[in-house]
């Protein structure tokens, strides 16, 4: 399994850092206890199921045990596990204006008696796992979008996997979808529900993708689409959009949205993005 610990300075963007962890695929868990680490990640590696990527943010807030999080990292590398860490932080004048921007309390705030003091400790607390960091980043004039772009090009092959297109078909006799991005309406295709023979079919069916993609206009209107979508993903890739969904309609959401869907699915994921492919009203009316 690959490990991820996340740590640095309070206000320096961890949050946002787990969130893009999230967002990439990892199993992401905040301020787990510094000795449970090694047990939890034993449970992974024992596990039939698919926690193979992981992140665990640990900071300051661990309070006594923090001391635990040095030993629990070098036990792992002792044990030859696949440990990675981050390390975030802030100028002390940037990390002081966020915390009066949001008015948060600092962790050590009442420990410290001053923001300033709350700081200057926590730093001083950190120095040994900031030596020890494969990865260090700075936050100090970064825009979240910057911080996100920054993470994902440190564990991601290619910049589209940062981003999951889901591509979906719906019936409009069953309401337009609301949660998708962009609605394509396909209803302006010969409809397969007048053809006997496919009516009872879907177009998951190679009768029914036949039949709706034999027309001159839905190649035209596909091959269009396509080129829609090859202009706006790589823009919502570099604006940090974690997921696109793109919504195909037709009257029962059965033969052609479904047509396109499918075949609009295939021709991203062989483009190299993540395509997750779902059909709400395939069972409708059955």
């Amino acid at each position: 399994m690959q490990l991820v610990m996340i740590t640095g300075m309070s206000g320096s963007g961890k949050s946002m850092i787990m969130q893009v962890m999230e967002d990439i695929g990892f199993y992401c868990i905040d301020n787990l206890p510094p000795q449970l680490i090694p047990k939890f990640v034993d449970i992974c590696e024992h596990s039939e199921g698919s926690l193979n990527k992981v992140a665990i943010a640990v900071d300051i807030r661990s309070g006594d045990m923090f001391a635990d999080i040095y030993r629990s990292w070098r036990q792992m590398k002792e044990e030859n596990v696949d440990v990675k860490m981050i390390f975030a932080e802030a100028s002390d004048e940037v990390l002081i204006k966020r915390y009066k921007e949001t008015r948060r309390k600092h962790p050590l705030d009442e420990k410290c008696g001053s923001l300033q003091e709350a700081i200057s400790f926590e730093r001083e607390r950190l120095q040994q796992l900031r030596e020890i960091a494969d990865y260090y980043v700075e936050t100090s004039h970064l825009s979240v979008s910057q911080l996100k772009e920054e993470i994902k090009n440190m564990f991601l092959e290619k910049k589209s996997d940062s981003i999951l297109v889901k591509v979906m078909s719906f019936g409009y006799k069953y309401g337009v979808s609301t949660e998708a991005d962009l609605v394509l309406d396909v209803r302006c295709l010969p409809n397969p529900f007048y053809i006997p023979e496919l009516k009872s079919h879907t177009g998951c069916e190679s009768c029914v993708r036949d039949y709706v993609m034999q027309f001159p206009q839905s190649q035209q209107l596909f091959r269009k689409i396509e080129d829609l979508l090859d202009f706006l993903l790589p823009m919502y890739v570099s604006e940090g959009k974690s997921q696109l969904v793109v919504a195909f309609g037709c009257t029962g959401g059965k033969h052609r949205s479904i047509t396109f869907a499918e075949l609009m699915g295939d021709a991203l994921r062989e483009k190299g993005y993540r395509v997750l492919k779902m059909h709400r009203d395939i069972a409708k009316d059955r």
